[in-house]
């Protein structure tokens, strides 16, 4: 079973007051006191925060050995994300073997190998560990064949959220995965990609990719698995390319197949919505023919979908050799083609229960892509009850039963605000063990209480970045609070067992 948030605790800074080192600002840039940001890293210590000013970067930098604490976090940080620009060069920044980093506010552009690059620095049983990439672009690589525009190798516990990812290399990915695990990919969009938008082979597992924006997503928006030499295999010996996987509550537009499943095991593709796959609507691969030792494309699911179909399509699905498709459960997918009536959906390697075909899911405005249920959707309250995540595209909870598809029904808010003059963000929600806070005001008062009123925990917000250690806390639906001049916010934030 995928564990969701133990992905997480890779976040952003402790609030324990009594245990967070001193911590200084070390600026970069043009007059500033370092000129870029690998000599400012060699100077940083846990707590610190590398501030980056307005100018144009031009790299590789390399940064080997950055390492906080779990209680002091380092934050790499742009100023204006639209203003702080790596432009060219191989890569922007390659961070070597770094632990409790926060990346975050960025734009990485124009290079001519992989955008940016963390890795293990080849040592397997030492990973990169406890990462966050949060509010970075992306976009226009300047690259051809195999690059990606964010490259991780070795990476443990990690979180990429909301971040674009536009017009990457033709035979790249938007981010590719060497042997990573424990990691999330957040509200992220992922805009005219190469090959893939996200990619997870050699020997990753427990990844979710969840609530993100796939369009023209590349020939695979999401390659589950892939092709991956023996040697760089994370753990060394692993005979398959991924596992344990969830794909959850994503919005895919186009791309010639948005899903590919490719050598890969117990992964589950479950409440996404799916809008006119060019050529395949999804892939059954095996790119390994020795299933002596690589264990076949199996076991995985598929459920709760909908999937709007074209004559565009080449073959619904494509199954290639030395797969086990036979072995994949389908179930409460709504299957609908704008062209042909009389289209009975895919035919599948195994019998699909609970289908619904030849059904319009009557989204708000298709054309406008909005893609939310109207009151009258054949989808609504017909899918699959399925553990490990709660929330759909927009940040609703789904309800038990689930509607089919990244949507649940817009009667439905999980999340309840008034006043927008500091609109902070919260993720992940639902959340086990740590829930990080964004963008909240300095020296706020914030509470958290129970259904009844019941305060049960409370304290003045220090950072407008800060990680809540909320492990203690019993599993449950609780209504996180804060108080500015003028208005309040709150959110209902989900903690799991």
């Amino acid at each position: 079973m995928i564990r969701v948030t133990v992905l997480i605790f890779l976040l952003i800074f402790s609030i324990t007051a009594t245990e967070v080192s001193a911590q200084s600002i070390l600026h970069v840039g043009p007059g500033q006191t370092y000129a870029n940001p690998a000599t400012a890293a060699a100077a940083a210590h846990p707590g610190d925060t590398i501030l980056i000013h307005p100018a144009s970067y031009t790299g590789a930098f390399f940064i080997e050995n950055l390492k906080g604490r779990a209680n002091a976090w380092i934050t790499i940080k742009g100023i204006d994300r639209n203003l702080v620009i790596f432009q060219g060069g191989i890569e922007s920044m390659h961070f070597i073997d770094p632990e409790y980093v926060v990346i975050s506010d960025l734009t990485i552009t124009g290079q001519t190998g992989n955008g940016m690059n963390i890795d293990d620095g080849g040592s397997y049983a030492t990973p990169a560990k406890h990462l966050i990439i949060d509010h970075c672009i992306f976009h226009d690589m300047n690259a051809s064949g195999n690059n990606d525009m964010l490259k991780l190798s070795g990476v443990d516990s990690f979180t990429v959220s909301n971040c674009r990812f536009e017009n990457g290399s033709a035979g790249g990915s938007g981010i590719d995965m060497v042997g990573c695990h424990n990691g999330l990919f957040l509200k992220n969009q992922f805009i005219h990609q190469g090959s893939n938008s996200i990619q997870a082979k050699g020997g990753s597992s427990d990844i979710h990719i969840e609530r993100n924006y796939f369009s023209d997503g590349g020939d695979r928006a999401i390659n589950l698995g892939g092709s991956t030499d023996s040697p760089y295999f994370r753990p060394f010996g692993a005979n398959y390319e991924a596992k344990d996987l969830l794909v959850t509550a994503n919005v895919f537009e186009g791309s010639d197949a948005p899903i590919a499943f490719v050598g890969c095991r117990n992964v589950r593709v479950i409440n996404n919505t799916i809008i006119e796959p060019v050529v395949w609507i999804f892939r059954i691969l095996q790119e390994s023919s020795d299933t002596s030792f690589y264990l076949s494309c199996a076991n995985n699911v598929f459920s709760n979908n909908i999937v709007v179909v074209t004559n565009s399509l080449r073959t619904d699905i494509n199954i290639g050799p030395y797969t086990s498709p036979e072995s994949f459960i389908f179930s409460n997918n709504l299957w609908f083609h704008l062209q042909n009536p009389n289209w009975n959906g895919p035919q599948l390697p195994s019998i699909e229960t609970g289908a619904i075909v030849k059904k319009n899911p009557l989204f708000k405005n298709y054309a406008a892509k909005d893609y939310q249920l109207t009151s009258n959707s054949p989808a609504i309250g017909k899918g699959k009850k399925y553990n490990g995540y709660s929330f759909d595209y927009n940040d609703h909870a789904f309800l038990n039963p689930p509607s089919i598809g990244a949507l649940e029904k817009n009667e439905v808010i999980a999340t309840k605000e008034s006043g927008n003059e500091n609109d902070f963000k919260i993720v992940p929600n639902p959340f086990r063990d740590y829930l990080i806070l964004n963008d909240l005001p300095e020296n706020t008062p914030c509470f958290i209480s129970d259904l009844q009123g019941k305060i049960i925990y409370q304290f003045h917000s220090s950072s407008a970045h800060q990680i809540l250690d909320l492990s203690t806390l019993k599993a449950g639906l609780y209504q996180f609070n804060f108080y500015g001049p003028g208005f309040q916010q709150s959110r209902f934030i989900l903690k799991e067992k």
